[in-house]
């Protein structure tokens, strides 16, 4: 019980990342290898304003989110936008991506380092609270609600609002969303702002109960790939899904066997997954 009680505590944290990404790839068709980074900043946000200034890591993301939302519009707009409209196709895109956001992480380690040149971290909310009989941290389970929360109001966004409706549309389809009136360039970077805001809120969230460095975020971003690509491309329920399966798959690994074994056993099922459904858990396969 203990195992499976951590194992989705964790999973709420993982789902809030990956539905970034899966926004940000899903729907802009762009591969955001700077995503991980993006959570460490808020991370680093979170940590900063608690340590210096007593301000609840709660109340930072508030301050996080239209400031995350604006830094990555902007990303979008003037990095990654002249990028979409230049390539000829989606591979194209998605090397230039690839490169550009790379790069953009590196840039991010560096202003970090500057920043908080090791590891970082709090107490807050540290006390003990039992669970089914399992023991954890009240950070850990109020991140958790907090992350749940998050994901039902975007699930609802996403299928019962005009906009969240045609966000799901230029997932399915760029070119069809675009004969039907959609003003994809538009769409694409509110789903790219959106996508790094979540993640950026993971991050605060992440903080309280997780030490963390500046070089960190290839780690998270990773972990963000492997759900996406086992939940499937553009699909918010498999991404949740997948978070909870590789959170408890990780819990598992570290408690039974050797937390240094936890990426590995993270990859081992991302190896499988490419192998057997490519497609992911909830993908179709292609016609």
């Amino acid at each position: 019980m203990d195992i499976l009680v951590s194992g989705l505590l964790l999973s709420g944290t993982y789902a809030l990342v990956a539905m970034g990404l899966n926004l940000q790839y899903g729907v802009a068709r762009i591969m955001n290898l700077a995503n991980g980074e993006v959570l460490v900043l808020g991370a680093l946000a979170a940590f900063w304003l608690y340590t210096s200034s007593q301000i609840s890591p709660l109340f930072t993301v508030v301050l996080v989110a239209p400031i995350s939302f604006i830094g990555n519009w902007l990303i979008y707009r003037f990095l990654l936008l002249p990028l979409v409209r230049r390539s000829k196709t989606q591979g194209n895109l998605e090397v230039d991506s690839i490169l550009a956001t790379f790069g953009m992480s590196f840039v991010l380690i560096g202003v970090m380092v500057s920043i908080e040149g090791g590891f970082f971290a709090y107490k807050y909310l540290s006390s003990p609270i039992s669970i089914f009989g399992s023991t954890t941290s009240l950070s850990r389970f109020v991140s958790f609600l907090i992350a749940a929360i998050i994901g039902f109001l975007l699930y609802l966004w996403l299928n019962h609002t005009r906009s969240g409706v045609a966000v799901r549309a230029v997932s399915v389809s760029a070119e069809a969303s675009g004969l039907v009136g959609i003003n994809v360039p538009r769409v694409s970077g509110l789903a790219f702002a959106l996508g790094g805001m979540i993640t950026a809120i993971g991050g605060a969230l992440i903080s309280t109960f997780i030490t963390l460095d500046a070089s960190i975020g290839v780690v998270f971003t990773l972990k963000a790939l492997i759900i996406v690509i086992m939940g499937g491309v553009g699909d918010i329920r498999g991404a949740i899904v997948a978070a909870i399966i590789l959170g408890v798959v990780e819990t598992t690994v570290a408690t039974l066997i050797d937390p240094g074994l936890t990426l590995a056993a993270a990859y081992l099922i991302f190896l499988l997954i490419l192998l057997f459904r490519p497609q992911g858990l909830f993908g179709r396969r292609p016609l």
